[in-house]
């Protein structure tokens, strides 16, 4: 999608849509008061195509009985794509009775368990019941009255042109909010708590006005309504944020992502870049959460079946983290009799839940590869979420003054369950790769101020190559930039960022997309640094604070991506006092690194930077070279290759023209990264590592991260020095 296409249209259609629903609550149906938590059948359905029976769901039923999770608040037994074989006489759908025999004693066995049943359906009809030209149940209409004219795909499953399969219903036509009704009602009196409505649009890969349901939630929504029953509906998949307010008014929660699972595309369930996608995507929506606004939705949490979830015990608990600070719904996926106690534990952690059911999503106050988020509970009371992103152990700290605090008097480990004492000026811990903590603050009395802060406008600021003003409804100015990267010369360059003497600042990034980009940047003229984001929307900026490095007088940031897609610009905001947290490690990005012979760079979606490089191998100048690695003294470190493979592949690791390493490397796709980690020497100053193989393939390669090995928080000391 052109990010840099004006969407003042798409905005004036969802304001009008809401006067419709000026009377609506927010948390519509009866339900929606707190993220609800249970299990989904879709991931495991994935691996198994033949999981979704009902002597499976009601194998599920029982064991999620068993696990002890009920009493933790897990409840939902949800029913994903595959259920339905036919339609009845009305044009409703109805359970495939090969696979469901008794749909309604399924759900009054799910029920007898005390738990709620779910299921999925789809904006639209489907071609059966239009070919069968069905009459509406209660009225004189039959089902070919309400579909739009011409006719045209009712959600983002359906075809182009007059023969879609799934057809769009027009709602100013009598019979339509009628036949919607009718469907709801059959659900209601099957026992039905919870409905999936999926292919929605603006969204579902289909983020412009040419299917649009919005009319279809709206309907869905007051049919639920009508039926006396409160059953929870959640509109999927990753919606568009311009049409926020339709969502807020109709529905208790939105998918804000496309689907966890690898479906096909790895050997597991999920893996770690899928979830790290959740981490990118979250800013541009953080903001439009809570419990008069409903939830946003990271879906299932592949966290119980062990090896399969394709996650390591440290990845799964920041997965739970970051759904539990989100407020974002839990639901499990796998196979309910399959899980482990290492799933119990996560899943079951009453103080993590606590967090999840708070009413109070979180806020990113720390981007980047070592992000913090916080929830402000009231009274001097915080949830604290820090992570670490990278593959090697990392020091992640939060500066008090970020928060505008003193300190802390009492810091408790809610994974842990035990009190960490008091802490000022910083709280610092050490993380494991893809490790987290998640903390409970009660401050110290006394406010810090965090700063003078300085706005940047990027139409403002110098345009090159392809870079281009855009309106933009939600920036600032109501204007932003477009039209970077995909070119070395494609960029926006902030000439006068004033800092009030040399050190660390805070940089707040308000940028713009639908789905993953990366920005590469440059501070003077230093070397290329990554800003991986996401976000739901090119007219709504996300924002995320990264520090960044800056000598007395003026500077000049550069952003833009050689070789890949960067988010459109709104601004940027430079504060702080010049003592902002700094990350020990450094990140160099194999697409801007020296590419020898066939080796190439380009897009790749999961990938740090939105790109990669592929063709090594088969010769040995067909190497990737980063030939400025650069560290503060000689010694070991760790280094961090993350690269791509399916089956095993040797890499030679070459540093300082010493003797090659033989890496072994495996995998089980080229589309998503996995990391390796070793420890290395390096000298002090310049170091040169080349990658690559003489005589066979090598893996694909995302980039390297170089870190110490002795970490700074075991002395105490801080990394805010902007030395290397």
């Amino acid at each position: 999608m052109n990010g840099s296409v004006p969407a003042f249209s798409r905005l004036a259609l969802a304001c009008g849509l809401m006067t419709l629903a000026s009377a609506a609550s927010a948390q519509v149906n009866g339900v929606g008061q707190r993220p609800y938590l249970g299990w989904s059948s879709f991931s495991q359905q994935t691996i198994d195509p033949a999981f979704l029976t009902q002597a499976n769901m009601v194998t599920q039923s029982d064991a999620l009985a068993a696990s002890g999770l009920q009493a933790h608040g897990y409840a939902y037994i949800n029913l994903d794509s595959g259920w339905q074989g036919g339609f009845d006489a009305n044009g409703r759908p109805t359970p495939d009775l090969r696979t469901f025999p008794d749909i309604k004693a399924l759900i009054d066995h799910i029920h007898g368990h005390g738990q709620k049943a779910g299921i999925y359906w789809i904006p639209g009809v489907e071609e059966p019941a239009v070919q069968a030209n069905s009459p509406i149940l209660g009225t004189p209409y039959h089902i070919q009255d309400i579909l739009a004219l011409p006719h045209r795909a009712g959600n983002a499953f359906g075809a182009p042109g007059e023969s879609p399969y799934h057809y769009k219903i027009d709602f100013s036509k009598p019979g339509a909010q009628e036949y919607i009704d009718s469907v709801v009602a059959l659900f209601a009196s099957w026992g039905v708590d919870f409905i999936k409505l999926d292919g929605v649009t603006p969204g579902s890969y289909s983020d412009d006005l040419s299917i649009d349901n919005r009319d279809d939630v709206a309907a869905w929504s007051k049919a639920i309504s009508r039926s006396g029953r409160p059953i929870w509906l959640t509109v999927s998949w990753a919606v568009d944020k311009d049409y926020q307010d339709v969502w807020q008014a109709y529905s208790n929660a939105r998918r804000i992502d496309d689907d966890v699972e690898c479906e096909s595309r790895c050997a597991t369930l999920t893996n770690w870049p899928r979830i790290e996608k959740r981490f990118r995507d979250l800013p541009g929506w953080q903001d439009v959460a809570g419990p008069s606004k409903g939830w946003n939705d990271l879906d299932s949490l592949d966290i119980g079946d062990g090896d399969e979830d394709g996650l390591t015990v440290d990845e799964k608990r920041s997965a739970v983290t970051l759904w539990a600070m989100a407020n974002a719904p839990m639901y499990l996926g796998g196979d309910l009799t399959k899980l482990d106690e290492t799933g119990k534990r996560l899943a079951g952690n009453d103080e993590v839940i606590a967090v999840n059911q708070s009413g109070k999503p979180a806020m990113q106050v720390i981007g980047g590869d070592l992000p913090v988020w916080v929830s402000d509970l009231g009274g001097g009371r915080y949830h604290v979420a820090l992570f670490n992103m990278n593959a090697t152990r990392a020091v992640v700290e939060l500066p008090w003054r970020v928060l505008g605090l003193t300190g802390a008097r009492r810091v408790r480990d809610l994974w842990r369950h035990q009190e960490q004492g008091p802490s000022t000026g910083s709280y610092r811990v050490e993380l494991p790769g893809h490790g987290t903590q998640l903390l409970l603050v009660e401050a110290l009395p006394g406010h810090m101020t965090p700063g003078p802060s300085t706005n940047y406008e990027a139409e403002a600021a110098t345009l090159a190559g392809t870079a281009a003003q855009a309106a933009c409804a939600g920036c600032s100015g109501g204007v932003k930039v477009g039209g970077l990267g995909l070119g070395a010369g494609n960029t926006v360059s902030f000439d006068h960022v004033y800092a009030p003497r040399d050190g660390a600042y805070l940089m707040r990034i308000d940028s713009l997309t639908l789905g993953l980009r990366s920005y590469l940047y440059q501070v003077n003229d230093g070397p290329f640094q990554t800003f991986n984001s996401g976000g739901g929307s090119f007219q709504l900026p996300s924002q995320s604070t990264l520090p960044v490095c800056l000598r007395k007088g003026f500077n000049q940031i550069r952003f833009g991506n050689a070789a890949s897609y960067p988010p459109d610009l709104d601004r940027i905001v430079v504060g702080g006092t010049g003592d902002a947290a700094l990350p020990a490690s450094a990140t160099y990005e194999a697409e801007a690194a020296v590419l020898g012979g066939t080796v190439t760079a380009g897009f790749s979606n999961y990938f740090s930077g939105l790109a990669k490089a592929g063709n090594i191998g088969v010769g040995s100048a067909n190497s990737v070279t980063f030939p400025a690695v650069t560290v503060p003294t000689s010694g070991s470190y760790q280094l961090e290759i993350d690269y791509a493979t399916k089956g095993p592949r040797t890499l030679y690791l070459v540093i300082n023209g010493q003797a090659p390493i033989r890496l072994d490397l495996d995998g089980s796709s080229f589309d998503d990264p996995v990391a390796k980690v070793l420890d290395v020497s390096l000298k002090a100053g310049a170091n040169t590592i080349g990658l690559g193989n003489a005589d066979a393939p090598a893996p694909d390669l995302d980039r390297i991260v170089v870190a110490p090995r002795v970490l700074p928080a075991w002395l105490g000391a801080s990394a805010t020095t902007c030395q290397r």
